[in-house]
C-alpha cells in the first residue's frame, strides 16, 4: 500500500479512459479495469496474486466455482528455511478440491534488499505437480511447460455437490475474448501431444536451503551493487565460518553455471574479479574464483588463542580465500589511553579486580575496533592487490538469530555490517550447515570448528576462567521454543537488534 490505493470491489469491473498517448499505441479509448475473470472461446483464466494465495478466503475458491480453469499467479514469495513445502501444500489444496489448471511464477533473485526470492516455478493441475522450476539456481530466467487436457479439469468438476455450491457461488463479471488458447485438429501446426505426467518433487533440506539459498542471495546482491567481492572478520568461530563457508558455497555455484555455459555468469565473474575488458579468464575452480573476491582476516588480540587463530587460517586455505592475519591491540590500546590521560584511571578485567562496567566496556571497544579495521581493510585491499579499478569489499556479519533474540552482541562491532547472510539462521541450523557442508564440500576442516567451544575472547583466559558463549547464553537448543512464537525469524535475512553484549 506504499504506491497505489488497492482494489477492494469483489465481482467489480468497471471502464477506464486511456490517456490519449496510450490510446493512440494500442488504438482503444477505454479498457475494462476490476476484479473480474476472462473468456476465451476454450477455456476461463483468472488471476490472483502473491499473497492471497496464503489468505483463507482466496480468491481461487469462488473463482472456480464461477467457472474458472486456469489461474495464474505472479508472485513475489520471499525465500525462508522450510517455506517451499508450505507453498506447494496451498497450490495443491487449492487444485484438488476445487480442480483446475495453477500456473504459479514466482520472482527468482534479489531485490536489492536482504530478501531472496527462491523461484519455484510450478504447473498443478488437479492437485498434481506437472512440472516446476529450480529453487536455487544462477540463471536469470527459468520457463517451466507442461501439455494439459483441460477436459481432466473438467471431469474431476463433476461431483453433484460441487455443481450445488457453484450455483450459489459469486458471479464474477466476464470479459470476453475472441482468441483460443489450445489448437484444434485443423489449426495449422496442429501436432498431438500427450499429457505431461505427475511428477514427485524433492525437497532440499534446511542445510541444503541454507547452503544454495545464501549462496544465490549473495551472488546476485554482489554482481547487482557492483563491488569488488566480500570481506570478512573470521574469528575461528562456527558464525563467521558459515558466512565463510557460505560464499564458497557461492563460488561452487558461480564455477558451476560458468562450465555449463552460462554466459551472463561468466561475464559478471570477470567484472567481479576486475578483469580488464576483452579479457579471456576463466575460473578453473571455486577456490580460484574465492581468492580473487574473498579475503578473511583474523584480528587477534592477546586475549585470543592460537586454536583460534589456526582455524581461522586453515579454513581460508581450504576454501581459497585471500587470508590475512593482523593483531589489534596496538589499536584497542591506543583507544584506552585515551581515557586514562584524561581521567587518571586505568579500567580493568573483571578477572583483574574491574567491575561489571569496565569488564564489559574493555571487551566492547576490542569488537568495535574490528568493526572499524573490517571497513577500513574491505575498502584498501583490492587496491593494494592490484585489482583493476581498484573498489571496495561488502564487510559480512556474522551474528545469528539466536544471539539477536537475546541480544548477546556488541553494538557496531563485527555484526554492524553491510550485508548479515546468517542473520535469521539458529545456531542449531548453522552447525547443521556446518556438518553438512563438512561432506559435501569436502572440508574435514569444519570438525574443529563443530567441537571447538564456542567463545567471544575478549576477557583474559586465565588457569581458571575461559569464556564461553554457552555461559552467557544458557542453552542454545532452549531458544528453539522462542523462535516457534516467533515465526518470522525464520527469514533468512531477518533484521536484527543491535545491543550490547550482556544478558536479557
Amino acid at each position: 500500500m506504499r504506491y497505489f490505493t488497492p482494489w477492494m470491489r469483489q465481482g467489480h469491473v468497471e471502464d477506464y479512459y486511456l490517456e490519449s498517448i496510450v490510446g493512440r499505441v494500442t488504438g482503444q479509448t477505454k479498457v475494462p479495469f476490476g476484479d473480474g475473470i476472462v473468456s476465451t472461446k476454450d477455456t476461463c483464466f483468472a488471476c490472483e496474486t502473491c499473497e492471497e494465495l496464503f489468505t483463507p478466503a482466496a480468491p481461487h475458491g469462488p473463482m472456480g466455482l464461477d467457472g474458472v480453469e486456469i489461474f495464474t499467479n505472479s508472485s513475489g514469495s520471499h525465500f525462508e528455511l522450510r517455506k517451499l513445502k508450505t507453498r506447494l501444500d496451498l497450490i495443491i489444496e487449492a487444485t484438488k478440491k476445487s480442480g483446475g489448471i495453477y500456473l504459479y511464477a514466482n520472482q527468482k533473485g534479489c531485490d536489492g534488499d536482504r530478501l531472496y526470492y527462491d523461484g519455484s516455478s510450478m504447473i498443478i493441475c488437479n492437485g498434481k505437480i506437472l512440472g516446476c522450476g529450480s529453487q536455487f539456481s544462477l540463471n536469470d530466467v527459468e520457463v517451466v511447460t507442461a501439455t494439459i487436457d483441460i477436459e481432466d479439469v473438467r471431469s474431476f468438476r463433476s461431483a453433484p455437490s460441487r455443481g450445488l455450491q457453484s450455483q450459489q457461488a459469486p458471479k464474477y463479471p466476464r470479459i470476453e475474448l475472441d482468441v483460443r488458447l489450445s489448437k484444434r485438429v485443423e489449426d495449422d501446426g496442429y501436432q498431438t501431444y500427450g499429457p505431461t505426467q505427475p511428477i514427485d518433487l524433492d525437497y532440499h533440506p534446511p542445510e541444503e536451503e541454507i547452503a544454495f539459498g545464501g549462496a544465490c542471495w549473495l551472488w546476485d546482491y554482489l554482481r547487482r551493487c557492483h563491488a569488488a567481492g566480500f570481506f570478512i572478520p573470521l574469528s575461528g568461530g562456527i558464525d563467521s565460518c558459515a558466512t565463510s563457508v557460505m560464499v564458497f558455497s557461492m563460488c561452487r555455484l558461480v564455477v558451476s553455471a560458468i562450465r555449463k555455459g552460462n554466459e551472463q555468469v561468466l561475464q559478471d565473474a570477470r567484472r567481479v574479479a576486475g578483469e580488464p575488458e576483452g579479457s579471456e579468464w576463466v575460473p578453473a575452480t571455486p577456490e580460484e574464483f574465492a581468492n580473487r573476491i574473498f579475503c578473511t582476516t583474523y584480528m587477534g588480540s592477546k586475549n585470543s588463542s592460537s586454536d583460534t587463530r589456526k582455524r581461522a587460517k586453515d579454513l581460508a586455505n581450504d576454501i581459497g580465500a585471500y587470508h590475512v592475519n593482523i593483531d589489534i591491540d596496538t589499536v584497542t590500546t591506543a583507544i584506552v589511553n585515551v581515557f586514562y590521560v584524561w581521567s587518571n584511571w586505568m579500567p580493568r578485567f573483571k578477572s583483574s579486580g574491574g567491575s561489571v562496567a569496565e569488564n564489559l566496556a574493555l571487551q566492547n571497544i576490542q569488537a568495535r575496533s574490528r568493526m572499524v579495521l573490517s571497513y577500513l581493510f574491505a575498502q584498501l585491499v583490492p587496491t593494494f592487490r592490484g585489482r583493476g579499478g581498484g573498489g571496495a569489499l561488502l564487510v559480512l556479519g556474522s551474528a545469528n538469530v539466536d544471539e539477536a533474540l537475546r541480544g548477546y552482541l556488541t553494538k557496531y562491532d563485527c555484526s554492524s555490517a553491510d550485508i548479515n547472510p546468517i542473520g535469521g539462521i539458529s545456531k542449531t541450523d548453522l552447525k547443521a550447515f556446518i556438518a553438512w557442508a563438512r561432506t559435501n564440500f569436502d572440508l574435514p576442516i569444519l570438525s574443529s570448528f563443530l567441537s571447538a567451544v564456542p567463545t567471544a575472547e575478549l576477557e583474559p583466559i586465565t588457569s581458571s576462567y575461559v569464556q564461553s558463549d554457552g555461559k552467557c547464553l544458557r542453552d542454545y537448543p532452549s531458544l528453539d521454543d522462542v523462535r516457534e512464537h516467533y515465526p518470522q525469524t525464520h527469514d533468512l535475512q531477518l533484521p536484527f537488534p543491535r545491543q550490547d553484549r550482556t544478558w536479557l
